[in-house]
Parts: C-alpha cells; structure tokens; sequence
C-alpha cells in the first residue's frame, strides 16, 4: 500500500494529538495580542500505534508570509502546500470568543475541521468546527508523534508510483 492509499482509506478524523493540541495554544498565546494561524496536518491512527483507521491531527504547518493583527490573520494561499494530509485550519481569538466570525466562515471551506483557540489560551479554550462552521466534538488522543523527520518521509519515486 502506498503513502496515498494509506492516507485516504479512512478519512475520518479521530481526533487531536494531545502534543499537537498544546503546541498551538502555547503558540496562540505566544502570539497575544494578535492572532495566531495555522493549517491542520494528520497523520494514519496506525503509523501513531493506534488499531483503529482515521486520521489524527498531529501538526501545525504555519504559513510562511501569513499576517496578523488582533482582530485578524491571513494567510497568503499561494504559500498554502497542496498536502494530502491537509485536514483544516487553527487560529486563535484574543478576545476569547470561541466562534466563528463571518470572516472566518469565508475560509472554513479548506479542509474538514477547523479550531478556534480564545484566550486565555489553556486546555479547556478552544472549540473544533466543521467546514459550515457548526461545533464539532474533537477528541485529545494521547500518543506519541513521529519524529521531525518523518514530516517528509516519502520520496519522488514514491509520488511517481502513486500517480501510476
């Protein structure tokens, strides 16, 4: 089985890497009083030692370019990879606010979960969205991330045979 097939047997998401879920609020807090950004990677339940398919979120991709302030945060989409393991988008809300805005709603379409993390940025401050900007129910799953460089661990003759 290739990396793509492995990535789209089971596209539903599982849930949220505990790691992954910290990583962004220290990160959204870090960022106060402007907002913060980033797009969701996931990562095959099994290649994580779960016996389970789904994905599960497991990094942060920060945009290089993007722009903020305290009320905003864009993302240039030309700097945006064309990533199969995509799965939405993270940003925080200074004011606390733990919903969308309009804007917000405008860019929700990319991907399938999206999470709004409201000051003051703990564990319980934040809430997932689908893409139409309804609450959804996103597990913390605790596991252990690959390493760093696992992040690109497929090769061109791997994407070659994939498009065979």
């Amino acid at each position: 089985m290739g990396l793509f097939d492995a990535l789209f047997r089971s596209s539903e998401i599982l849930g949220i890497a505990g790691e992954t879920l910290e990583f962004a609020l220290e990160s959204a807090e870090a960022s106060h009083p402007n907002e913060y950004m980033g797009m969701l990677r996931g990562t095959e339940a099994s290649r994580l030692g779960l016996d389970r398919d789904g994905l599960v979120i497991t990094d942060v991709l920060v945009i290089p370019g993007t722009e903020t302030n305290s009320v905003s945060a864009t993302v240039k989409t030309n700097q945006i990879p064309n990533d199969v393991r995509s799965l939405g988008s993270v940003h925080s809300h200074p004011n606390g606010v733990l919903r969308p805005s309009d804007a917000d709603l405008q860019t929700f379409g990319r991907g399938s979960v999206h999470i709004i993390i409201g000051a003051p940025y703990r564990r319980t401050d934040w809430q997932a969205f689908d893409s139409q900007g309804q609450r959804t129910t996103l597990d913390v799953i605790d596991v252990e991330l690959p390493d760093a460089e696992d992040f690109f661990d497929f090769t061109q003759a791997d994407i070659d045979e994939e498009l065979r």
